[in-house]
């Protein structure tokens, strides 16, 4: 292998996925995609990528493998299940785990994929769609250093902030689950500030510029806020994202007697959206719990 791979598998091709595969193709590296959607592979092809009937397809011959699905359960199935990735490597190819996930998980994967003489790069990321797509993720990653130095190309294309967190698999799933924790409870918090507000029948917009401008503010409030404004609930990022990643932070709790009662409010509001069908919804579907508890009117007719 050379030391700049110029082939790189994307595996996963949703939002987040399509996205960085753009970036990685911008930046001249040669992208093949895999995803159980033949749609979103026809458009990479469209678009001058190439590709790939399985994952293991996708890795052949990728000096990088970039693996962007949704949890520790795909992940281990894109490397280890049937046309998985984990042999088709080249050795000394070096697989990129974006999936939020337990750090231990990330470990033990970790551990049986570089029993094979590949590299494990742990890299959850953090962003959204549209930096995803202008190459300006955060990733926070933690790896040997051969699995830095194998993972640059992609790393330097797909990331505005690369932050290295140690030198072993599972710094930057613990990282990423205490980001996951403040988003959880921020998102939950600026959905009941607003429902609230709804129900003092204050002007929703006006309460969101004053807030932006104040103290009370969070990114979270900003960025999700005025889809509740627009009643907007298209999915951007899913209430079951939030029950998924908040329920790995009180497995993670459990386990180390650590309470987490903040975190296990929040949980239980998403886990109340997602009840009501609001699984696949904007995250911001929460303020539509509390209108729907309450009787009071949001935006769009939510409530």
């Amino acid at each position: 292998m050379s030391d700049t791979p110029a082939r790189v598998a994307v595996i996963g091709l949703g939002s987040m996925g399509y996205g960085m595969a753009q970036a990685l193709r911008r930046a001249g590296l040669d992208v093949a995609g895999s995803d159980v959607d033949p749609a979103s592979v026809a458009r990479l092809v469209a678009e001058g990528g190439r590709g790939a009937a399985s994952p293991a397809d996708a890795a052949t011959e990728a000096g990088i493998v970039v693996c962007v699905v949704v949890n520790a359960a795909q992940t281990e199935t894109v490397l280890f299940g049937p046309g998985g990735v984990a042999e088709a490597m080249p050795a000394g190819a070096v697989f990129v785990s974006c999936a939020t996930m337990d750090p231990e998980i990330a470990r033990r994967l970790a551990a049986r994929l570089e029993a094979t003489g590949r590299h494990y790069l742990d890299a959850p990321i953090s962003g959204g769609a549209q930096r995803a797509a202008q190459g300006e993720l955060t990733i926070l990653a933690s790896g040997s250093r051969e699995a830095f130095a194998r993972a640059k190309p992609a790393l330097d294309a797909m990331a505005a902030k690369l932050y290295e967190l140690g030198d072993a698999a599972g710094q930057g799933a613990a990282f990423k689950m205490i980001n996951q924790l403040l988003a959880g409870v921020h998102i939950a918090a600026a959905s009941e500030a607003m429902a609230f507000a709804a129900r003092q029948g204050l002007d929703l917009r006006r309460v969101y510029e004053v807030i932006t401008a104040s103290a009370g503010n969070s990114w979270m409030f900003e960025n999700r806020m005025p889809h509740v404004l627009d009643g907007d609930y298209a999915p951007r990022s899913a209430v079951d994202i939030f029950v998924k990643d908040l329920g790995i932070v009180q497995d993670m709790a459990r386990a180390q007697k650590f309470p987490v009662p903040v975190a296990a409010a929040a949980l239980q509001m998403f886990l109340m959206a997602a009840g009501a069908g609001m699984g696949r919804d904007d995250d911001a579907s929460v303020a539509r719990i509390y209108a729907q508890v309450t009787g009071t009117a949001l935006p769009g007719g939510a409530g």
